[in-house]
C-alpha cells in the first residue's frame, strides 16, 4: 500500500462478538440467541459481523451458517486457520451471505511459532501464500490476521503481510492477541507496516486489540492514528481472557473527541448502545458492571452533591457525553450520604414536594440520618421523610411545605 496515499475518513466496525465475544468463559450464546443479537448488530451499524469458527464444532458451523442466511446488510465473516480444511468448512457456511468474508489467520511471533505451531518463518511464508490464495479461489472477500502481531519481528511481520496481500488479501489484521503493547507501540507498528507493505494500494490496516492490561481501547485509538481503518471489538467488551476493545467505548471516543481524530466516523447508530449491551447481556449471562463506560448503570448517574450540583446547573460540569446519545432516557440522580441539599431539593421537586427554610433544614436531617444507614434513599422514603415532617411542624411553618 501507498503510505502516502491520503487515509480514508471512514471507520469500519468489524463486531466479533458472536465469535472472539462467545470465547468468553460462560459466555456461550444459544443458536436463538445468536441470530437474535446478529440481527442487532446489524441494526445498530456495524459493517462486519464475524459469525464463528466454523471448524471449531458442527453447531458453530452450523451457527455460522444460520446468521449468514439472515444477516441484511453487514459484511459476514468466518474464521479459519491457514489451512486448507478450515477454509473450506468457513466458506461452506458462509455461502449464503449477501457480503461473505473469509477471514484467515496464522501465528507470527517467535513464540508461536517456536511453540505452537514448530515451523520456520520461511514454512510460515509459505504456508500463508498457499492458503491465501486458496481462500481467495472462493471468490469471497479475504482478511488475513497475523496472531501475536504485537510479539512479532516487525520486519517478518511486514514480509508476511505482503505475502498474504500478494495473495489475495484486502485488509490485513494487526492484533495485539495477548493485550501486552502500549499505544505508542501499537502506533508505530501500523504506521511502519503501512510503510512497508508495497503489494496493494486498496489494503485496509485493521486493529484487534485485548484488555489483558485494560490498554484495549487506548491501543485499538492508537491504531486508528497510525493508519487503522478497520477495529474489531465486542459490545460490552467481551473476548478470551480480558476481553476484547468494547465497541462503545471505541465509538462513543471518536463520536466525543471528534476533533482528536479529524474525519474519522463510523456508521453505528449510538443510540442503539445500551439496548445492544443489555441484549448481549441478557444472552450470555455476563452482567455488565455498574462502572463500565457508556453502557454501565452508573456511567450517567450522579451521587456527590458537588456533582449533583453542578448538572443541576450546567449538564456540561460533569457529563461530556448526552445519555440519551447512547440510548440512556436521562442522567440519573442516586441520593446517597454524598448527596448534597441541591440533590436533594431537585429530586424532591421532582417528586411534587416543594421544601423550603426550616423544613427543608429538618427534612434533610432525616434524609442523612437514613442515607448513612441504608446507602442510597428511594423515592418511597423520600415521600415518607415529607410526611413525617410535614406532621412534626406547626401551623405557620406547613406553607413553607407543598406537596403536589
Amino acid at each position: 500500500m501507498d503510505a502516502r496515499r491520503p487515509l480514508d475518513s471512514a471507520l469500519r466496525v468489524f463486531d466479533t462478538t458472536l465469535r472472539d465475544g462467545e470465547q468468553s468463559p460462560g459466555g456461550s450464546m444459544s443458536l436463538e440467541g445468536k441470530l437474535e443479537a446478529a440481527r442487532q448488530l446489524d441494526h445498530l451499524g456495524v459493517d462486519v459481523i464475524e459469525a464463528g469458527f466454523p471448524a471449531a464444532s458442527p453447531g458453530d458451523a452450523a451457527a455460522t451458517e444460520a446468521v449468514a442466511g439472515i444477516v441484511e446488510r453487514a459484511e459476514v465473516a468466518a474464521l479459519a486457520r491457514c489451512v486448507p480444511s478450515d477454509i473450506e468448512a468457513a466458506a461452506r457456511a458462509i455461502r449464503h451471505a449477501r457480503r461473505p468474508v473469509l477471514h484467515v489467520f496464522v501465528a507470527t511471533s517467535d513464540i508461536h511459532l517456536k511453540y505452537k505451531l514448530r515451523r520456520s518463518r520461511t514454512e510460515v511464508l509459505d504456508s500463508v501464500a498457499e492458503t491465501v490464495a486458496y481462500a481467495a479461489s472462493f471468490g469471497m472477500r479475504i482478511e488475513f490476521s497475523a496472531e501475536d502481531a504485537t510479539r512479532s519481528d516487525l520486519d517478518f511481520l511486514a514480509c508476511v503481510c505482503n505475502v498474504a496481500v500478494r495473495s489475495g488479501a484486502t485488509t490485513v489484521n494487526l492484533p495485539d492477541t495477548v493485550g501486552y503493547s502500549l499505544p505508542d507501540e501499537y502506533a508505530a507498528m501500523f504506521r511502519y507496516v503501512r510503510e512497508r507493505v508495497t503489494d496493494g494500494d486498496d489494503v485496509t490496516l485493521s486493529a484487534h486489540c485485548h484488555d489483558d492490561l485494560g490498554l484495549a481501547t487506548a491501543n485499538t485509538l492508537a491504531a486508528i492514528e497510525g493508519g487503522a481503518r478497520q477495529v474489531e471489538v465486542t459490545i460490552n467488551g467481551l473476548g478470551e481472557r480480558a476481553g476484547n476493545a468494547p465497541l462503545e467505548e471505541v465509538v462513543m471516543a471518536i463520536k466525543t473527541r471528534a476533533g482528536a481524530f479529524g474525519t474519522i466516523e463510523t456508521s453505528i447508530n449510538t443510540r442503539e448502545l445500551v439496548r445492544t449491551s443489555e441484549m448481549i447481556a441478557r444472552l450470555t449471562g455476563l452482567a455488565v458492571q455498574a462502572n463500565k463506560a457508556i453502557v454501565g448503570t452508573n456511567a450517567f448517574a450522579h451521587e456527590a452533591g458537588i456533582h449533583q450540583d453542578g448538572v443541576i446547573k450546567e449538564r456540561s460540569t460533569y457529563e461530556i457525553m448526552v445519555p440519551e446519545d447512547v440510548g440512556w432516557e436521562s442522567s440519573r440522580f442516586v441520593l446517597g450520604k454524598h448527596s448534597g441539599r441541591h440533590g436533594l431539593s431537585h429530586r424532591l421537586a421532582q417528586l411534587g414536594i416543594t421544601a423550603e427554610g426550616p423544613v427543608m433544614d429538618a427534612m434533610y436531617a432525616a434524609f442523612i440520618e437514613i442515607a448513612d444507614r441504608d446507602k442510597h434513599v428511594t423515592d418511597e422514603t423520600l415521600r415518607s421523610i415529607a410526611a413525617d415532617v410535614l406532621g412534626q411542624v406547626s401551623a405557620p411553618s406547613r406553607d413553607a411545605v407543598v406537596v403536589r
